[in-house]
């Protein structure tokens, strides 16, 4: 439980203290919001998620007013979880498009934040971005054949079991190295792959059968496809087609 009162009195300095800790890390955007959903404090990574160039142009504002909106709604259905049940949200893989329309995947947390009488009014979030594989870390050589096998061959019915027995290693040994090396789960390195490969294949081919497009992506069940598309993603892959013809950027519908 995080005490929002604590949090900005915590050594005299408050939230400035915190700011300036994050800003340093530009490859993590940092936020706190109020109950409405309001950022209270940001560090400047998330300035340039927003592509604005001050803290000042985002201090006050919702997810609404900054991002395109089926992000957004994305990302406040995320805040009413944590805020109206209290309920944190942890290594969160979701997509973000930066300005310029470029596509980026990245690692949420979102805590709530509890005021003096142990309601909650607000949360406190991390975002990392996904980057590059970190080939330099020590213990890359004992899981780089999966990760180089799922981003290959995501498109086949991949057993992460049978991955883990081919190198020797038990499946939770393989899971925990993922999170040392990449921040994220073969879970997740999985999913990406799989939508990412999916929304090129729509951009490429926006009349092409949504069945197709999830078989092709490694999908058996195209309903299941469309549920996690739509989750990650913020609408159905039948609607971002629809944008895609239409000429319409998908990301400000």
């Amino acid at each position: 439980m995080i005490d929002v009162t604590a949090f900005k009195s915590f050594d005299g300095v408050g939230m400035e203290a915190v700011e300036s800790l994050f800003d340093a890390l530009n490859d993590i955007a940092y936020f706190v919001k109020d109950r409405e959903g309001r950022y209270l404090s940001i560090n400047l990574t998330m300035v340039r998620r927003c592509g604005v160039r001050h803290k000042k142009d985002v201090i006050g504002k919702t997810a609404l007013e900054l991002f395109p909106r089926v992000l957004a709604e994305t990302y406040l259905a995320q805040d009413r979880k944590v805020i109206d049940k209290g309920a944190p949200i942890d290594k969160h893989l979701e997509l973000h498009i930066y300005p310029g329309r470029s596509r980026g995947w990245c690692i949420t947390k979102k805590v709530p934040l509890y005021g003096k009488d142990g309601e909650v009014i607000g949360l406190i979030g991390t975002s990392q971005d996904l980057g590059l594989l970190d080939d330099l870390h020590p213990a890359y050589r004992q899981i780089a054949h999966i990760a180089q096998t799922i981003s290959e061959n995501y498109h086949e019915n991949l057993s992460l079991q049978a991955l883990a027995q081919e190198a020797g290693l038990s499946l939770s040994r393989v899971e925990r190295l993922f999170q040392k090396v990449f921040q994220h789960s073969p879970r997740q390195l999985l999913l990406q792959c799989r939508l990412t490969a999916a929304m090129d294949l729509i951009e490429r081919k926006p009349d092409a059968r949504i069945a197709d497009i999830a078989y092709e992506c490694g999908y058996t069940d195209h309903s299941a496809f469309s549920r996690q598309f739509k989750s990650y993603v913020g609408m159905s892959p039948t609607q971002y087609a629809v944008h895609v013809r239409n000429g319409v950027d998908a990301t400000n519908a």
